[in-house]
């Protein structure tokens, strides 16, 4: 059952890179969107642009892991080929775990392309890269597992309600020491905060105190959006 479980989450995230992510207008949207916010807030308030890395990064892997997984699992129920996998000898935890696997993959490669363009301008410097790693494999996951939502309408509507708020109160462009008490209190509920000092520290070269307490967080986030993705599915496919 475990080999079956694995060897159908690998073909399904195969099939649907092929089929859905890698696409040209996907690829570029996920690059240039965090761009563009990014790169806005640095002309209106132009300072050491190394420290928006951090938060650009956060952003790309936010963005490119959940903005498809809504579109793709709807459209397979809608055109009934969701319904053919659920036929397959592949329990349903580890069919939507392929699902997110592709997700997390588009996420991460375009991720590494605003990365690598971003080293190349500022420089390695003192880069922990194991911790950069696991960072960015945690926040993928999380990420790619808060797009798995009910309705194309619906799933993008909430997942911009949830997106948006995070980009302005995860600690990207405002620090979250410079916040108001409430909003810090409501900053620390979402998982792009814990993404963004993550990566921050790892830039940076550091392992700060709070560093395992993020990592933390960004799993127990993955675990809980999961688990909740898993019961929708099982309740619109009973």
């Amino acid at each position: 059952m475990l080999a079956d479980d694995l060897r159908g989450m690998w073909y399904i995230a195969m099939k649907d890179l092929r089929a859905y992510y890698f696409k040209p207008p996907n690829i570029s949207w996920g690059i240039m969107f965090p761009f563009a916010f990014v790169l806005a807030f640095a002309i209106r308030n132009p300072g050491e642009l190394r420290q928006l890395v951090p938060g650009l990064l956060a952003l790309t892997i936010l963005f490119g892991t959940s903005s498809m997984e809504a579109i793709v699992i709807v459209f397979e129920r809608r055109i009934g080929s969701l319904e053919r996998l659920l036929l397959a000898p592949v329990r349903l935890p580890a069919l939507l775990a392929g699902k997110l696997l592709g997700g997390m993959t588009f996420g991460l490669t375009v991720t590494a392309v605003v990365l690598l363009v971003a080293l190349a301008v500022f420089g390695a410097g003192s880069v922990n890269w194991p911790l950069l790693a696991l960072a960015l494999l945690l926040a993928a996951a999380a990420f790619s597992a808060l797009g798995a939502v009910r309705e194309v309408f619906e799933a993008q509507t909430l997942a911009n309600f949830v997106r948006f708020p995070m980009m302005f109160l995860g600690g990207i462009f405002v620090p979250l020491s410079s916040m108001p008490p409430a909003l810090q209190v409501v900053a620390r509920a979402l998982p792009l905060t814990y993404a963004v000092e993550t990566l921050r520290a790892a830039l940076d070269g550091r392992a700060l105190p709070t560093t395992a307490l993020d990592l933390g967080a960004l799993a127990a986030f993955t675990a809980a959006l999961f688990w909740l993705a898993v019961r929708a599915l099982a309740r619109r496919t009973a």
